[in-house]
C-alpha cells in the first residue's frame, strides 16, 4: 500500500477489505483497490483472520498468504497497532456496550488510537454501529 501525502489520518481496515484487496479475484476487490493510494492501519487479529481466510476460505497456498502478510508488515507506510492489555479491557467493554463478538471488539478496540481516523469494513453489524467511543477517542465506521 501507498502513502498518499494528502491523508491526514490512517485508516484502520477489518480484515475482510485486506483479503478483498489481496485477492485480486475477489468479487469485492475492485471496490478497496483504491486504497493502494491510502495510508492503512493493521493490528495483530486483522493480519491473522486474514491469513486464516486467504489459506482456508480462499484456498491460497499458506506460503503465499504468509508472504503477502509479511510484505505488509515490511511496509513503512502501514500504522501497525499493537495490542495491550488496555486495549483488552476497552475491547470486553466494547463486548457489552455495543454487542460484539470478541474479536470484532478487540479490532475496534485497538484502532481508537489519534493516528487513526476511521475504520472500513464489509461487516454489516459493524457498519450499522457507525462509531465506537471510549473516553474522548472514537472511531468512526464506514462501509468499504
Amino acid at each position: 500500500m501507498a502513502y498518499a501525502r494528502r491523508d491526514k489520518k490512517h485508516l484502520a481496515i477489518d480484515s475482510n477489505v485486506l483479503v478483498a484487496y489481496l485477492d485480486r479475484e475477489h468479487p469485492q476487490h475492485n471496490k478497496v483497490a483504491s486504497l493502494s493510494s491510502r495510508r492503512v492501519a493493521l493490528n495483530p487479529t486483522v493480519v491473522h483472520e486474514t491469513y486464516h481466510t486467504l489459506v482456508f476460505k480462499m484456498k491460497w497456498a499458506s506460503d503465499d498468504a504468509s508472504e503477502a502478510l509479511m510484505e505488509m508488515l515490511e511496509d513503512t507506510s502501514i500504522l501497525f497497532v499493537n495490542q495491550t492489555k488496555d486495549t483488552t479491557k476497552i475491547g470486553l467493554r466494547f463486548t457489552e456496550r455495543y454487542a460484539l463478538g470478541g474479536r470484532d471488539a478487540l479490532i475496534l478496540a485497538s484502532f481508537l488510537n489519534p493516528s487513526i481516523a476511521e475504520f472500513k469494513t464489509f461487516d454489516k453489524e459493524l457498519i450499522r454501529l457507525r462509531r465506537v467511543e471510549h473516553g474522548r477517542r472514537k472511531l468512526i465506521i464506514h462501509a468499504a
